[in-house]
């Protein structure tokens, strides 16, 4: 008798299932002649009012790869919750680069994403800059269902489009010197006017290690909801750790540095005493204004257990073997 063993992070169908129009467009591929081009890159309910802000800001206009979405989910990534609605999603979001508050999504609208410019430098083989729409002709597109943990003990359930960020990491071809891969965001207080606060070490930073950098989790992020990615959540490209607290998924990305040395994290600058580098989910380990112990799911307000590393114990708690004398969790 063949039993199956559900690992800890898959999602029951009957849970996960998105609303009927969601899920027409899924039926076609628009673009899959381009998705299956290349195998690395070296070769809900919607709110109009939100999401349709997207073309609305600086630099608006047709998203040059829009074509290249909706695409097909990686079932090997899914979650055992429902799927947080498109209209919660794009309209609850943090991006101190536009404010503190949550409500931002109108305020990011000022953000220009093309052209953008991605630069690869550091402990790698050759440096490299190269635009947006180059990297996305190259590199197949997944859709991944991830849960996203707020170190505010909030939480989500995202359909993140993108693609696997040890893809980029191989692309690069850092040397044996290269510890940590840190990455920065863009810097344009003009239109960003959180960067204006002076208080705040702009650009923001972050930083994983090599052995995280080159998890399966690790994910870069292109696209949201079957659509291109909304500039509120950090577009044309963040990223997605879904087994760290939220802060650590740095969005709008302009530089990826391969370094020796392990780089000092935005909030960990801000205050050491209540961010760490780590920035592991753990229930054990609280905020030192408040408990991890639980989280609320939105936009339900119910309120579950939080998991060790946000559920995904199976892919990543062999990273931090034999680390347990240090600051893991915060």
């Amino acid at each position: 008798m063949l039993i199956k063993r559900t690992r800890s992070w898959e999602l029951p169908e009957s849970l996960v299932t998105p609303e009927a129009v969601f899920l027409n467009r899924r039926k076609f591929l628009v673009s899959s002649g381009l998705l299956m081009a290349t195998a690395a890159l070296g070769g809900c309910e919607e709110s109009e009012e939100v999401v349709g802000l997207a073309g609305k800001g600086k630099g608006a206009g047709e998203d040059p790869s829009a074509a290249r979405y909706p695409v097909d989910r990686n079932e090997a990534f899914t979650v055992e919750r429902p799927m947080t609605p498109e209209k919660t999603a794009s309209s609850y979001n943090n991006f101190y680069e536009f404010g503190s508050h949550k409500s931002i999504a109108s305020a990011a609208q000022a953000l220009p994403i093309r052209p953008w410019e991605i630069t690869i430098d550091g402990e790698v083989e050759k440096p490299l800059t190269f635009d947006i729409d180059d990297l996305l002709a190259r590199v197949p597109l997944e859709e991944r269902l991830y849960r996203l943990r707020c170190v505010e003990a909030w939480a989500m359930v995202i359909p993140w489009t993108g693609f696997p960020l040890k893809a980029l990491v191989d692309y690069a071809k850092p040397t044996s010197k290269a510890k940590y891969l840190r990455m920065e965001t863009f810097l344009d207080p003009a239109v960003a006017t959180g960067q204006k606060q002076s208080w705040y070490p702009w650009p923001y930073v972050e930083g994983l290690t090599m052995a995280e950098a080159t998890n399966e989790l690790a994910f870069m992020v292109t696209g949201a909801y079957g659509k291109p990615l909304l500039k509120q959540y950090g577009a044309p490209l963040r990223l997605a750790t879904p087994w760290k607290y939220g802060f650590k998924s740095v969005k709008s990305i302009v530089r990826f540095s391969f370094v020796a040395e392990r780089p000092v994290s935005f909030w960990e600058k801000i205050n050491p005493n209540e961010y760490g580098f780590w920035a592991n989910v753990n229930p054990e380990v609280p905020h030192p204004r408040w408990s991890q112990a639980t989280e609320r799911l939105l936009p339900s307000g119910e309120v579950y257990p939080t998991k060790i590393y946000n559920g995904y114990g199976d892919q990543v708690a062999g990273i931090y073997a034999g680390l347990t004398d240090q600051k893991l969790f915060m």
